[in-house]
């Protein structure tokens, strides 16, 4: 029996679609949508494709033929994911262009097989090639705080997780994917629970989505594993819930963005040899899907090794670790990202009401983005001072955070971005952030210098409400719950 589809997603012209109906009608709802019309200037669409339509190789090997890349063996499983290798583009593209000198029979044995079929994921390409504008990220996916961050830091807090050796692999989550007809990507949903954009350059691809609320579907009994592929042989005994799942699907064709909202699962078919840009992003509306998984992952990692609780030196630490390196980040990479992303929304507040005093309070245009923000990571903490007592992260000193060149660039990245995205008017010279004396900032109060745990910096969001005056009046409004209250239930 074949999956059952519920209906396929909906497409809209990018171009007739404003900022805040993309916002209200997919980010705040959490749905996928294709989008069209928004690659017309992507250098990449020109240079990376023949006039046919087909990939460009050639220019891969001659321009960047010597990045070391991860490539998918999509015959090959290794735990949950394909077994990856690592090989330069160059050796990549010369398998690519030697299966398809096959002739049709060959090719169609290797892809019943899946023996010969190599896959380039993940290629940290705006990373390692800065200088080489492949594209621009469509306005709607820009109030991106991950890659923003990881712009200017590194995820990994304790130097004992984070090599500086393997510096690009972990860099950001900006990437180019490249495969031929018949490479796949297994059922899963996208790390941290963020969202991501998907752009066809070139070529074809089939995508079935499943629904976070359907996602327990797809589990064993034991809620552990998850069916590795769907189009396989699924066992009833194991999967007893498999069958019942409704599937939405999608054929994304070239010069199409697939936008995937928080926790949805999905496997991914290239039909046609194709070449994708991808990115993984989080922000407000989805920033309570991160923390979930991140509570998730951390009770596994912990029930995982409870048997050792009583001869490990420092069993918390070792859990900490472990959730590092299995979901990409721990809870002082992830409230050290807080406070900084926190604090560049308290700068953009306080540089908004003190340059228009009489206008910017928190109902404005202006403010209201910025007091939502606040508001998100606000509800966020609230949920993390269940773990605090336990999971105390290491004394982080305010003064130190804002005196930092990074956290300046953030603070101008950002500004940057909202003046973009919401069509601001300049109000700040952004070389403005790195004139404030942080030692006699009005909004900083003192005594809490020093943050150790989620309560402090819900203390320190409220000081700064109340000392610009600023209306958070809707804190309880629609406003915040559409992006708070979103059922997460589902978060596997």
């Amino acid at each position: 029996m074949g999956l059952k589809i519920g209906g396929e997603l909906e497409r809209i012209n990018g171009k007739e679609l404003s900022y805040k109906d993309f916002v209200d009608n997919y980010l705040v709802k959490n749905q996928p949508v294709v989008l069209t019309g928004l690659m017309d200037d992507w250098r990449a669409c020109k240079d990376w494709v023949f006039q046919d339509g087909k990939p460009n190789l050639p220019f891969f090997s001659t321009h960047f033929g010597n990045s070391k890349v991860q490539v998918a063996e999509c015959g090959k499983r290794e735990f949950t994911d394909q077994k990856r290798v690592e090989m330069s583009v160059s050796n990549f593209v010369n398998h690519w262009l030697a299966m398809s000198t096959k002739d049709s029979t060959d090719i169609s044995i290797c892809q019943e097989n899946d023996e010969s079929l190599l896959y380039l994921k993940d290629w940290h390409f705006v990373k390692e090639y800065p200088e080489y504008v492949a594209y621009t990220t469509p306005l709607f996916f820009r109030d991106d705080w991950l890659n923003l961050y990881l712009n200017s830091y590194n995820m990994h807090t304790d130097p004992g997780t984070y090599q500086e050796t393997n510096e690009i692999s972990c860099s950001d989550y900006r990437f180019v994917y490249m495969g031929a007809k018949g490479t796949w990507t297994p059922l899963h949903a996208d790390v941290f629970r963020s969202y991501s954009w998907s752009a066809n350059v070139c070529g074809k691809k089939q995508w079935h989505f499943l629904s976070p609320s359907q996602c327990h579907l797809v589990f064993d009994r034991n809620l552990k594993n998850s069916v590795y592929d769907i189009f396989d042989d699924v066992p009833e005994a194991k999967f007893p819930g498999f069958k019942k799942a409704i599937w939405m699907e999608c054929t994304q064709d070239r010069n199409e963005i697939i936008f995937v909202p928080s926790g949805w699962y999905h496997q991914v078919q290239n039909m046609e040899d194709t070449i994708s840009i991808n990115h993984n992003w989080f922000n407000a509306h989805n920033l309570s899907y991160v923390w979930k998984l991140l509570l998730k992952d951390y009770n596994e990692a912990k029930e995982y090794i409870e048997d050792i609780r009583d001869i490990c030196e420092d069993f918390e630490s070792l859990c900490q670790r472990n959730l590092a390196a299995n979901t990409g980040m721990n809870f002082s990479d992830f409230f050290s990202f807080m406070i900084r992303v926190a604090f560049a929304n308290m700068i953009q507040l306080y540089l908004n009401v003190k340059n228009n005093e009489e206008h910017m309070r928190g109902s404005s245009p202006r403010t209201q983005p910025l007091v939502l923000n606040l508001l998100s990571i606000k509800k966020v903490c609230l949920s993390m001072k269940l773990v605090d007592a336990e999971n105390r992260s290491s004394l982080l000193d305010v003064r130190e955070v804002l005196k930092d060149p990074l956290f300046l660039e953030l603070c101008r990245d950002m500004e940057i971005n909202y003046q973009m995205i919401h069509d601001w008017e300049k109000c700040s010279d952004t070389s403005e952030h790195s004139r404030i004396n942080i030692d006699n900032l009005e909004f900083v109060d003192s005594n809490l210098f020093n943050m150790s745990c989620s309560e402090h910096l819900i203390r320190i969001i409220d000081y700064v409400f109340s000392h610009l005056a600023v209306d958070s009046s809707f804190e309880n409004s629609g406003l915040v719950s559409k992006f708070v209250e979103l059922d997460t239930s589902g978060i596997l």
